[in-house]
């Protein structure tokens, strides 16, 4: 029975979280380079997370990395963790749900400049929230939202995205 190759970079491991995630080395490579910082209180929590992520590949025993900011990538991965914790559906599943609800399903490899200068924008629009009202652009987009997303920190936005899937 042949043995499942262990990824041999971050990025690698990171996109093995992803559903589908192997055509798209080039868009995971980009939402690492990109940092994420927070502007909504107790977002910072959510940067916690991915940076947990971090700290699991450094505890494997693989080449550890060394301490810097949170990447986009890293806080993906870390809230298709905690959608998982939460509904109890594969977190891969989640993580691809995440990159169609911020319209980046479709950047398979290679990336055109037209693709990487869209990437930019859309990670960008995400970091700033400078996305609608609804949520339209962000991780958590919402049919029928009771406050403006943009001033609503990730996890009640999560929250809520959850309850209009999973109503009582």
């Amino acid at each position: 029975m042949p043995t499942k190759r262990r990824p041999a970079t971050y990025v690698e491991y990171l996109g093995s979280q992803v559903e589908g995630g192997s055509r798209n080395r080039d868009l995971f490579d980009l939402m690492h380079q990109k940092e994420f910082v927070w502007v909504v209180p107790n977002d910072d929590n959510r940067i916690a997370d991915g940076l947990d992520v971090r700290a699991e590949w450094n505890r494997s025993g693989r080449n550890k990395l060394e301490e810097g900011p949170c990447s986009f990538l890293e806080v993906l991965i870390a809230l298709s963790r905690r959608l998982e914790h939460v509904t109890g559906e594969y977190s891969g599943g989640w993580a691809r749900q995440l990159l169609v609800n911020l319209g980046l399903n479709r950047m398979d490899d290679p990336l055109s400049k037209y693709k990487v200068d869209k990437l930019d924008d859309i990670l960008e629009t995400v970091i700033w929230r400078t996305y609608s009202p609804d949520g339209e652009g962000g991780f958590f987009p919402l049919k029928e939202p009771h406050d403006d997303q943009r001033k609503i920190e990730i996890w009640y936005q999560m929250s809520a995205y959850i309850e209009e899937i999973y109503p009582d």
